[in-house]
This record gives C-alpha cells, structure tokens and sequence, in this order.
C-alpha cells in the first residue's frame, strides 16, 4: 500500500495540483488584500466613507449603536454579517475574472504553439539544368 501511495504521489498530475493549490492561496491572500487596501478604500470614496466590512444587523443579543462587527461577535450578539458577505463576493468576483483572464491566455498560447506553421505551396519548377543538358546530349545523338 506504501508503495501505491508513492506512485500516486510522485505522478506529475499530482503534483501540478499541489502546486496549483499552494499558489491559488497565496493568490487568494493576494486578492484578499487588494480588495481590502485598494478597492474597499475608493468604494468608500463613492459611497461617502462606508465600509462594508463593518456593516451588519443585529438579529438577537445586546449590542450598543457604533459596535465593529469583531466586538458584536465578541459579545456573544446573533448578526446578520451582510458586508462580509459583499465583500466576500467581491472577492470571488475578482479572483474569477483573474483565473478567467490567465486561463484564456493559456489556451490562447497552447493554440499558437499546437498550430502548424504555415505551408508554403511548392510551385513547379521547371526542368533542372541537368535535365535541359540530357536533353540537348539526346537531340544531338539524333
């Protein structure tokens, strides 16, 4: 059974995806970042400062006006987190329009080097000097 499992680990497929997973959470910490320092801050500037981390409603519990949402769960409060939720599909929205962009580049590179290049019709030539010599020997023969 060792021995399966070594051969099933050391198959390229494998390890193309633990790699994929590996970069695809850096990428997502990227991501993660930039919605949170870049593009939270200009949405804030359109909707007049609001952040959408912090937006949520109390359903149960006692929660004083002005609480961040980290003191509401802190305090034991039932929230309804709709910004986090925002800011997650945000999130998602962006690393799938990156993933969409890098996946179409790919293909567009495997297609250009799958294409074959480009023949170049041969066109007749005429007879090889050597042809037009043979001939001219057999018409002297004659």
């Amino acid at each position: 059974m060792l021995k399966e499992f070594k051969a099933f680990i050391a198959k390229g497929n494998v390890m193309d995806m633990a790699v994929g997973i590996i970069v695809g959470a850096a990428f997502t910490a990227i991501v993660k970042s930039m919605v949170a320092d870049l593009i939270n801050p200009i949405i804030g500037i359109f909707t007049g400062g609001l952040d959408f981390t912090n937006r949520f409603v109390v359903i149960s519990g006692d929660v004083a006006p002005g609480t961040s949402l980290e003191a509401a769960r802190e305090a034991g409060a039932s929230i309804f987190a709709y910004g986090s939720f925002v800011m997650a599909v945000i999130n998602f929205l962006i690393i799938a329009f990156v993933v969409f962009m890098l996946v179409r580049y790919v293909n567009k590179v495997k297609s250009l080097a799958e294409k074959p290049e480009e023949v170049v019709p041969e066109v007749p030539a005429g007879p090889s000097e050597l042809d037009i010599l043979i001939e001219i020997r057999d018409s002297l023969k004659k």
